[in-house]
């Protein structure tokens, strides 16, 4: 069917619901042959995972240039070749602060994954237990641990690995559900939540003040149970201004909760995201704590790279200036996702989706029971994109309808041929299910 038949069609007969049963077989039949022409193409493009492009590299490359002689690896009396410095460079832990709101004191210096520290603080607890734990939780009979969906998979992947019963909590348009947050922290097994506060993965919802401040007065039955505020798009608008967010660590200490709250942070999606820096955030004696531990496993991560993003990121107004040229290149990717799902599905009533002002994503939701069919002929058609059921605990989605959209790293053009294909399979995957 021509581009022209099928705009009439629409508005003629839209949505798809006030098709008759012949007008049904007819369109299937019709976006079946345009399907199978677009798999003679054996296309290859790919928006499965929230990874820079080319141009968002290339256009920090000359971080590679900032050190270049034995003296400009000399800051504050540190050579930063050697040994030593478990917690980082004071400037770079100054740097995080000041990109965070928090305290330089409060803050470890990691290597370029905070998904890393993340998964290595979770390990500890297992080892060793938390600084308030009675004991490590792998003597614990059960742990539990809250998990908003739809969520990120890499942090569902941890609890999965460490045999964590994760129990989904329903994502707000204002955060999580924490009227539900607040009844199951009364059980004792539950030791803490995943948390993207700001244009969170992957629906780009930024939490509200009163969530904020009612996850930071939360009061669980478990002595360590563990906030984990994942900040990774603590800087990351795609659309408009900069956003300023609440110091997650200065809320929970003034609700008597100091040391409940773990925050991470990394430069993956400022500069390279295979060899950045990271941070995690804690009180004072969390970190003492946790560093007591640290010793024995590192002497430091990379001061080396440390210091080069301190020399090129500056501080947080050069960095925000730095996130703006890299919204310059990532608007209209993100544009080119909202206004081809606006044009090709609005009219049919066979999904919603957010508008996210920033972060990496956009979560498409559809009828239910048209996820996982339409990425098996996205699949078939040459478009990879995250798996069907991802975003949720145990990668299963109870409506088959959370679909997650990465528009950064394919070229623009690139991008619009994969809309067009994924447009062209959520129909059909529709017309199958109804025709």
């Amino acid at each position: 069917m021509k581009r022209t038949e099928w705009e009439r069609m629409k508005k003629t007969v839209e949505p798809f619901a006030n098709l008759t049963l012949s007008e049904k077989e007819a369109l299937r039949k019709s976006l079946r042959e345009e399907f199978d022409r677009v798999c003679e193409k054996k296309l290859k493009l790919n928006m499965a995972r929230g990874k820079p492009g080319k141009e968002q590299l290339d256009l920090v490359s000359d971080i590679l240039t900032v050190l270049k002689t034995p003296e400009d690896c000399e800051i504050d009396g540190l050579d930063v070749r050697n040994y030593g410095n478990l917690s980082g460079l004071p400037a770079a832990k100054q740097l995080f602060a000041e990109i965070l709101d928090c305290k330089p004191e409060q803050c470890f210096i990691g290597g370029s994954a905070s998904l890393q520290l993340m998964y290595d603080l979770i390990a500890k607890a297992y080892t060793h237990g938390l600084r308030h734990s009675p004991r490590p939780w792998s003597q614990e009979p059960l742990v539990k641990w809250l998990c908003p969906a739809p969520g990120y998979d890499r942090h569902f992947g941890i609890s999965k690995s460490f045999g964590m019963e994760m129990i989904t909590v329903p994502m707000t348009p204002e955060g999580p559900d924490m009227d539900l947050v607040e009844e199951l922290v009364k059980d004792p097994t539950v030791k803490g939540i995943w948390c993207v506060p700001k244009y969170s993965n992957p629906q780009g919802i930024v939490y509200s003040q009163a969530v904020i401040q009612r996850i930071a007065a939360l009061r669980p039955a478990a002595p360590d149970f563990t906030l984990m505020w994942d900040n990774a798009y603590c800087v990351h608008e795609v659309f408009g201004e900069y956003l300023p967010f609440p110091d997650i660590l200065a809320l929970c200490a003034q609700a008597g909760n100091p040391d409940m709250v773990y925050e991470f942070a990394s430069t993956s999606k400022i500069t390279f995201p295979g060899a950045g820096i990271s941070c995690m955030a804690c009180s004072e004696e969390n970190q003492a704590y946790l560093q007591g531990l640290l010793k024995f496993q590192i002497i430091s991560y990379d001061k080396v790279n440390q210091l080069r993003h301190v020399r090129y990121l500056k501080d947080k107004a050069h960095t925000i200036q730095l996130m703006a040229r890299h919204a310059q290149v990532l608007a209209p990717k993100f544009s080119c996702v909202l206004e081809t799902l606006a044009r090709e599905i609005g009219p049919l009533g066979l999904a919603s989706w957010e508008k996210p002002k920033g972060g990496y994503f956009v979560s498409v939701n559809t009828l239910p029971g048209l996820a996982r069919r339409t990425l098996e002929l996205c699949t078939q058609a040459g478009v990879t994109m995250t798996a069907a059921g991802a975003t949720y605990p145990y990668g299963k989605d109870p409506q088959d309808s959370n679909i997650r959209i990465a528009p950064s790293y394919p070229a623009l053009e690139e991008l619009q041929k994969a809309m067009e294909v994924f447009c062209l399979c959520l129909k059909l995957a529709a017309l199958e299910k109804i025709a």
